[in-house]
């Protein structure tokens, strides 16, 4: 299993730990409460999301990643997203170290 994969499977498991904010608004508004540590933004997500989420996130300082599909978010948190934040440094931590 390649990293790509293990993150996906980490995406799972974090959903379910009810550690995943997913959805434009909910994520936005999760950024600026600093409740965020990492978002996930679909490589395939619309221009006027993109903005939102990356404008939002670099002047929260919060890591931007857009390494996934939206079919792929979707399929790992099992529900059709094109956005998700995670809020719990346990996972982000983990993730961080399959991104390197």
């Amino acid at each position: 299993m390649n990293n790509k994969e293990k993150l996906l499977n980490l995406l799972g498991l974090a959903q379910r730990a009810g550690r995943v904010i997913s959805g434009e608004e909910l994520v936005i508004k999760a950024i600026q409460s600093g409740q965020v540590g990492l978002v996930f933004l679909a490589d395939d997500a619309g221009s006027n999301l993109t903005k939102a989420v990356t404008d939002k996130s670099n002047y929260y300082k919060v890591e931007v990643f857009a390494v996934f599909s939206t079919l792929e978010l979707s399929t790992a948190i099992g529900k059709p997203r094109k956005v998700l934040a995670i809020t719990d440094a346990g996972f982000i931590k983990k993730m961080r170290t399959l991104m390197d």
